[in-house]
């Protein structure tokens, strides 16, 4: 009797091979061919599994979202507010072995979306959610009366997710400048200055 396979956890096994792919080589590398072998199947099985590329990325893409968002999800929120916000945002910093990896497969998603047409609706859909989760941040300072008066909330929301973009940025490429403790650092000190002084 043939052996029964789980198609989710074959796509979702292939998608972490891509992931391997491009954190070891960058995109370039990032080849049916080479996918194939890190994943341990055929190329024409990985072709039955994703037709394109174009497709094989955005799922190891969305995969990447998923799976970030799952974590935020799991996060205990009974804790102090600016604690869990801290904890939400750790999730898209680059701290951690698989945040790292994460966060490289996403810049690189991003340079080669710049280029790919097909890409770039999954790219700004990803943008987008992150944002959204950035303005939750924001809204939720000021709805629990935390924020500073007057705060202009459009400006802080943009002003954070430039912010994280370059600790994520910076934290990838030199870790030996901008270490972790550095980032959560800066960070702190970042959600501390969009608050009332008394609540601190």
């Amino acid at each position: 009797m043939p052996k029964k396979v789980d198609h989710v956890k074959q796509r979702e096994k292939i998608a972490v091979a891509t992931w391997n792919v491009i954190a070891k080589g960058g995109m370039e590398k990032a080849t049916v061919r080479n996918i194939a072998r890190e994943a341990g199947v055929s190329v024409g099985s990985l072709r039955h599994y994703f037709s394109t590329q174009a497709e094989l990325l955005s799922f190891a893409m969305k995969l990447v979202s998923e799976r970030v968002s799952q974590r935020i999800n799991e996060i205990d929120y009974s804790m102090p507010p600016l604690d869990a916000m801290k904890r939400m945002i750790r999730e898209v910093l680059p701290l951690e072995d698989d945040t790292k990896k994460e966060m490289e497969v996403w810049f690189a998603f991003t340079q080669k979306a710049l280029s790919e047409p097909e890409l770039q609706p999954l790219s700004k859909e990803v943008y987008l959610k992150m944002r959204y989760g950035f303005e939750q941040v924001i809204k939720t300072l000021v709805k629990l009366d935390l924020a500073r008066p007057n705060i202009n909330v459009e400006l802080e929301v943009d002003r954070l997710y430039a912010l994280i973009d370059g600790l994520a940025i910076h934290g990838l490429m030199h870790p030996e400048y901008l270490s972790n403790e550095m980032i959560e650092s800066i960070l702190d000190s970042h959600l501390k200055s969009l608050c009332k002084q008394e609540v601190l």
